[in-house]
């Protein structure tokens, strides 16, 4: 989401919240696909039953639940993160000058 947003503040002339807000919308997608890719490959392990899955069970939970709430965590903070650093920067540059 960086990338992308430094590339349209960079190459479209984008202040730094529409550039993000950009990013977002252009990121959700890959981001989600590859999250629900590996969601969908710890099923059998959380939901799986048989000889020895009550020893891959707790391994299958932990990584759904890690993903989601990584994820959560990730697609909120990152443009939240970006936008603060912007105005430090811009902050720290006008001290600078001083």
């Amino acid at each position: 989401m960086v990338d992308f947003a430094l590339d349209a503040e960079r190459i479209k002339g984008k202040n730094s919240f529409d550039s993000i807000q950009e990013a977002c919308l252009l990121r959700f997608r890959p981001i989600m696909m590859t999250t629900m890719s590996a969601i969908f490959g710890a099923v059998p392990l959380a939901f799986g039953t048989g000889m020895g899955s009550e020893l891959r069970r707790p391994l299958g939970i932990a990584i759904i639940g890690g993903l989601i709430f990584s994820q959560m965590l990730t697609l909120y903070t990152t443009p939240v993160i970006y936008l603060y650093m912007e105005r430090f920067k811009v902050w720290f540059e006008g001290i600078r000058k001083n």
